[in-house]
């Protein structure tokens, strides 16, 4: 294991000597290359969105644990959470009126923890709540939000509502960690809980955006056209791939941070 463990090192402390445009490039050719791997693993690609919601449930598992048995909500957004929860309350309506499957099984599970989390936030460990670092605006998100929904949307047979709602909350999802990623930002210093939920996230966003970009390769671009015109279905790739981007970085530090046998992830400036 030793031998291993030290080409890890050799390679991470090569991968910090590089610039910036040298790791954007290296994170997008491991990000084909990852997509190339589930190509060929998975032969269902839907699954791939089943298993992103579930690592999203795991993800708000690990910040329940935190919050009971630490007794502590230090380093987490609780306007990220009421982010999460709008944004899964807006797509479980959608899911009601316009398709119920598992997914909405596992958006209701997602939706309850999350609930469950703010209020723990807002009324049980309200004095270890990092009010002054949790400062992003949320108007900020759900303002752009609301009128890209408006303009760009999907052009099925559904009712207007329901389709600028199926917008409004894949737009939201695609913003909704901004605050955590702000709290992180003042910090600096992230403890091992918000770490792996954060990661979970990341996770589920990439497996989320593989299944998308997957569905497309395989519809040869059909499935483009069956979400409707217009702009609609690029908007709707461009926010997984946002998504996807968003927490790329942090997902970096925190891998090399389980590698090089750290509890609490130390982020440099500029990071999120």
């Amino acid at each position: 294991m030793r031998p291993q463990r030290k080409t890890i090192h050799t390679i991470m402390a090569w991968l910090r000597r590089q610039p910036p445009k040298v790791k954007a490039f290296l994170a997008v050719v491991a990000g084909m290359a990852a997509l190339v791997l589930l190509r060929a693993v998975v032969r269902d690609h839907d699954n791939l969105f089943v298993a992103a919601e579930a690592v999203h449930v795991i993800g708000i598992a690990v910040l329940i644990y935190k919050l009971t048995k630490e007794k502590t909500c230090a380093g987490l957004s609780l306007k990220s959470q009421e982010l999460t929860a709008i944004f899964l309350a807006v797509r479980l309506y959608c899911s009601f009126v316009m398709e119920y499957d598992i997914h909405t099984l596992l958006d209701s599970a997602t939706l309850v923890f999350t609930l469950w989390v703010i209020y723990m936030i807002r009324f049980n460990l309200r004095s270890t709540y990092m009010e002054d670092k949790d400062n992003f605006a949320l108007y900020y998100v759900l303002v752009p939000c609301a009128v890209l929904a408006v303009l760009v949307h999907p052009s099925t047979s559904h009712n207007i509502l329901n389709r600028i709602s199926w917008a409004f909350c894949v737009y939201l999802e695609a913003s909704s960690v901004l605050p955590q990623l702000r709290v992180m930002q003042n910090t600096k210093i992230v403890e091992p809980f918000t770490a792996h939920y954060v990661f979970a996230l990341g996770v589920a966003r990439f497996l989320s955006c593989a299944h998308w970009v997957l569905q497309v390769l395989d519809s040869r671009g059909h499935l483009l056209t069956a979400l409707g015109y217009g702009l609609w279905p690029s908007f709707v790739l461009i926010s997984e791939i946002v998504q996807t981007f968003i927490l790329a970085d942090f997902c970096y530090y925190y891998v090399q941070s389980i590698f090089g046998g750290q509890l609490v992830l130390r982020l440099p400036s500029g990071v999120v």
